[in-house]
């Protein structure tokens, strides 16, 4: 079912959304895209008189209150683009929260604080009783956070088994699995894919998945020094995964389709934005002593080149340390030159979707994904945990 299912007026809505934003040095949110993507849901249901009950996660707490992971500034960036008050609870769980949520009125907002405060949000058989006692506190479970629906985790999973005939998949989700399951299903050729990211092992399925469905794979970040240290190259101090070392090897030899790793690389001595830095041949390897971070100008070039022809691109994953804006151009210029094809470009991943915003080209996307993790398991099994339970 979808939101439009539910009879919830008057009643209580507890919705899973993905509020895990990135926040800047100063503690400020740097990008509010995924709280603004949850407002046509949360304004749906405003507008129909229910009351809204919004649990999320932030980063990593282990499981643990701790005050650096609270939700706050979340509910206070709701409250400003709502333009109206939003409560916020000392918990997510508890006789304080339950309070809260009984005198909670028709079209008023409470969120709850960080679900990962509880080793039970991540491990749901550590203790059955914490998604029990979430589902108690509404009327309807609502799941819009994509980002996360390849969780099995109490507040995606396990709490939807308490809403029998009255959970719902909320407009983002809706979204998400219309757009990239029509895409994906029967994708436009050419096909590109280019994928960044740090590590090999958290993309190596997908990337087996991917070649079945592309016409050419386009391999960057971090994870591309494990791919030429696999072919015999020298990548000096570069983020390398030794012990997939065989299996890169294999994937390249048995492709029976293209692949560009990049042609140069822009290097430094050491990993920080002011660092003293270089562009080298990938084909002469990485001297020792430095290390790479980011695709070259020639690999920008000719990636631009190659994907003219595309009439369809997927694009996860920054291509460099793009957290540093002197060696941020690589994953620039990709942005740059997918916001200006003439073919359907579909972007997922927090930092590939922070480039895209940084340079504002998000409106010349066909479709952003707020989950990169969720997306690629989206294309590499058909089905999600979060989706499955509803």
């Amino acid at each position: 079912m979808n939101i439009q299912d539910l009879p919830i007026s008057g009643k209580k809505v507890l919705i899973r959304v993905d509020f895990n934003v990135p926040f800047d040095k100063q503690g400020a949110i740097s990008d509010d895209t995924r709280i603004r993507e949850a407002l046509p849901t949360i304004q749906y249901i405003l507008d129909r008189g229910g009351s809204v009950i919004l649990m999320s996660h932030l980063g990593r707490p282990d499981g643990k209150k701790d005050p650096k992971f609270t939700l706050k500034p979340c509910a206070e960036r709701l409250s400003q683009l709502l333009g109206k008050e939003v409560k916020m609870a000392p918990d997510c769980i508890g006789d304080e929260v339950e309070k809260l949520v009984k005198n909670l009125k028709s079209k008023e907002v409470l969120v709850l604080e960080n679900l990962r405060f509880y080793p039970a949000e991540e491990k749901p058989e550590k203790d059955t009783e914490f998604a029990k006692k979430l589902a108690k506190l509404a009327d309807f479970y609502v799941n819009d956070a994509f980002g996360t629906a390849h969780r099995a985790h109490s507040s995606t999973a396990t709490i939807a088994q308490y809403f029998k005939g009255k959970k719902a998949a909320g407009f983002l989700l809706q979204k998400e699995i219309d757009f990239l399951g029509s895409h994906f299903a029967q994708p436009e050729h050419p096909f590109y894919a280019v994928i960044g990211g740090a590590k090999v092992s958290t993309k190596l399925g997908v990337l087996k998945s991917l070649l079945s469905k592309v016409d050419a794979l386009f391999i960057g970040g971090g994870m591309a020094y494990t791919f030429m240290k696999a072919q015999g190259l020298s990548i000096g101090d570069s983020l390398c995964e030794d012990n997939l070392l065989e299996e890169a090897r294999q994937f390249l030899k048995s492709a029976k389709k293209p692949i560009y790793l990049p042609k140069d690389i822009v290097i430094a001595k050491e990993f920080s934005n002011d660092s003293e830095q270089k562009v080298v041949e990938t084909s002469k390897g990485i001297p020792d002593g430095w290390q790479g971070m980011n695709i070259g100008p020639a690999t920008s070039k000719q990636w631009k080149e190659e994907l003219q022809k595309a009439k369809m691109v997927f694009w996860n994953g920054p291509l460099g340390v793009f957290e540093f804006p002197n060696f941020a151009k690589g994953t620039r210029a990709m942005a740059e030159t997918l916001a200006n094809l003439d073919a359907v470009t579909i972007a997922g991943g927090g930092d590939s979707v922070a480039a895209i915003n940084q340079v504002g080209l998000a409106e010349k996307f066909s479709h952003i994904s707020t989950g990169g993790g969720a997306c690629l398991e989206y294309i590499e099994y058909g089905h999600l945990p979060g989706i499955d339970a509803l």
